[in-house]
């Protein structure tokens, strides 16, 4: 999933939903569900969040989320 993260934060939302789609473990919703947040699509990326632990509200700033996704991924 950094490579999705990665792609996500260069602007590449794109090529990073491309990898996204094709996992259903939670990162890979969340990541999902932010792109989603960032194209504007709220209904879609609520559809996401709601295969999550998190909330749509919990971020207001999606780059920010990326981040916080990215140093979750560290841990692991």
């Amino acid at each position: 999933m950094s490579r999705a993260i990665a792609l996500a934060l260069a602007g590449e939302w794109d090529a990073s939903h491309h990898i996204v789609q094709d996992y259903s473990h939670g990162t890979a919703c969340w990541i999902h569900a932010v792109l989603h947040k960032i194209e504007g699509d709220e209904a879609n990326s609520r559809y996401w969040y709601a295969r999550t632990k998190h909330d749509y509200e919990d971020y207001s700033d999606p780059l920010e989320e990326l981040k916080v996704i990215a140093a979750s991924q560290l841990g692991q």
